[in-house]
């Protein structure tokens, strides 16, 4: 759904990092719509003016870290033999 807003993103990635670093982004049909300390803070702002699911947040770091997760598990699969 948000795919284009990602896509800006991820193509701009260097120019916003130079412009916002650490922050986190509101994008919109290509466009930031603010900057912010904090998710929260991108979120609570940019509900005022937008529909939920229509914007992007973006943590606005360089490389990959900021669009990309490792999710580890701790199962333990036991081998049964017979």
């Amino acid at each position: 759904m948000l795919e284009k807003e990602f896509q800006f993103y991820r193509d701009h990635q260097r120019e916003l990092v130079e412009k916002h670093n650490g922050q986190f982004i509101v994008l919109k049909n290509e466009k930031v719509l603010g900057s912010y300390p904090s998710h929260a803070d991108a979120y609570n702002n940019a509900v005022k003016n937008n529909e939920p699911g229509t914007f992007l947040i973006q943590h606005c770091i360089p490389g990959s870290d900021s669009y990309t997760q490792t999710f580890h598990s701790r199962v333990i699969i036991n081998s049964v033999q017979r």
